[in-house]
């Protein structure tokens, strides 16, 4: 019977997706996925699965067929990144579910919504916590309101803290892979205070089994796949060893989540695959990195006491982080800057020129000679620099020589109405940086065009999962910083 049946698949190509697509495959079913590959990857497809790119609020455009089931996967799925970009969750979630919710009315077949268990958080409270919990809450209802009022098939599961083979790293990567990827690269693991958070994380295939039950099987709403036994946060880095750094908190970071799975289990499901079982196998077979300092080389144009915004933010970044250490090269721009202090006792101030203005057009090589003395004597995570600037210029010579990965924070920065000098040099700023990061939508959409089309999120190898955590801390402080009078 499944030979006859069109499953699509939103998000095929994404973790939980592509192993979906693979079971569904092997079910006999013919499978279709739609996925506009924001953080699906093209190396995840399933031999016999027809692919096809494009977004979800265009899915009539790209499936005119009528499915039989659709398993809507395809969204926005980062809780903490979600803080930063809630234009991007708003066009994935929003728009992007409004256009498969439209299509589902109009083809009447069955949807299998994949919600969240953020809804759920510390007793509901967390669904109001980031856009990203906000949207998959009002999405689960609004599945729901239409089915019901449509009288539709339909079925919302809630996934609770996916991990297994094909996880992803970075951006938008999952937790138990970002802790895999410290342990390789010999960093520390970092864990968000206070470590207590309790989380059911459930192995993909156990995730995959219930999809498929519930697509056969289940009908409206509250199919709770998750694993019953529950670990702190913190319990599960010490799984991994090693030195672990605790990071400030963060207030999209809920505390636990209530689960229940009794809808599922009367299907005939339960989650079988645990995650020690998965952590163990993973130490068994790779060895930790050598192990790397808590140290970070940063490049900021001007520093303490010459500070704007962003060296602020940096000031109150390394006051939350005592236990990383910070070298800080930049100028010494004016003649009292030679006499200045460290504001922290973490922070190493490295000040290269003569103390004049003249001294950011010299940066770009005072400062990598002084960067390349620093980086002979440490092992460090990654390079840092504040803004895109004439300290960048260093840093990328520095990464040209190294191959030590950098991160560029725009911060306040206005890209707007720049000289052609200045449009070039961003141009080349941008285009070479390992990751880019801005405050908000448009600025990261001026950036995008002055890279001239080159992507600012690629891998920064042994530093990812670090300096994501890092960025994180830094990018709250500066939205949440009160503005000058």
């Amino acid at each position: 019977m499944a030979q006859s049946k069109l499953v699509v698949v939103t998000g095929g190509a994404g973790f939980v997706g592509s192993r979906l697509c693979g079971r569904l495959r092997k079910e006999g079913y013919t499978v279709l996925s739609l996925d506009n590959y924001f953080a699906g990857s093209k190396d995840a497809q399933v031999p016999g699965v027809e692919y096809r790119e494009g977004h979800t609020k265009d899915i009539e455009k790209h499936v005119p067929e009528t499915p039989d089931i659709i398993y809507h996967l395809g969204e926005y799925a980062r809780v903490e990144q979600s803080v930063l970009e809630p234009e991007v969750v708003y066009d994935l979630n929003v728009l992007g579910t409004k256009g498969v919710v439209d299509f589902w009315v109009k083809k009447r077949c069955k949807l299998v919504y994949a919600g969240s268990s953020t809804k759920f958080g510390d007793g509901g409270l967390a669904r109001s916590t980031s856009p990203y919990a906000s949207s998959k809450a009002a999405n689960s209802e609004l599945v729901k309101e239409v089915g019901e009022r449509e009288k539709l098939p339909y079925a919302i599961t809630y996934f609770y803290n996916v991990f297994g083979p094909g996880e992803r790293a970075g951006l938008y990567g999952t937790l138990i892979e970002a802790f895999k990827r410290m342990y390789l690269s010999g960093s520390p693991i970092t864990v968000v205070s206070p470590g207590t958070q309790v989380r059911n994380f459930t192995h993909v295939d156990d995730i995959v089994d219930g999809l498929i039950v519930v697509g056969e099987k289940g009908q409206g709403d509250e199919f709770g796949l998750g694993n019953e036994h529950s670990s702190s946060v913190l319990e599960v880095a010490k799984l991994f060893g090693g030195d672990i750094l605790m990071l400030p908190e963060r207030a999209s970071n809920r505390m636990r989540s209530e689960l229940d799975t009794s809808k599922s289990a009367a299907l005939g499901w339960k989650a079988s695959r645990s995650l020690e079982s998965y952590i163990k196998g993973f130490l068994a077979e790779n060895p930790r990195g050598q192990r790397r300092e808590r140290r970070v080389l940063v490049f900021s144009t001007t520093f303490y006491p010459v500070a704007g915004p962003a060296e602020e933010a940096l000031v109150s970044l390394m006051r939350t982080m005592p236990e990383v250490h910070f070298d800080i090269i930049t100028t010494r721009f004016s003649k009292n800057g030679r006499r200045a202090e460290s504001p922290l006792p973490n922070a190493h101030v490295c000040r290269v020129g003569f103390g004049n203005h003249f001294d950011k057009y010299l940066l770009p090589m005072l400062a990598y000679r002084k960067a390349r003395a620093l980086h002979r004597q440490h092992r460090y995570l990654f390079a840092w620099s504040i803004m895109a600037s004439y300290a960048a210029l260093a840093a990328l010579l520095l990464k040209r020589r190294t191959s030590l990965p950098l991160l560029i924070t725009l911060a306040d920065q206005k890209m707007e109405h720049s000289s052609v000098f200045s449009r070039f040099m961003l141009m080349h700023i941008l285009a070479n940086a390992d990751q880019v990061y801005g405050i908000h939508a448009e600025q990261e959409s001026r950036a995008s065009t002055l890279a001239a089309g080159r992507a600012l999120r690629r891998s920064i190898g042994d530093g990812d999962a670090f300096a994501n955590q890092l960025r994180y801390v830094y990018a709250d402080i500066l939205r949440t910083a009160k503005p000058r009078a």
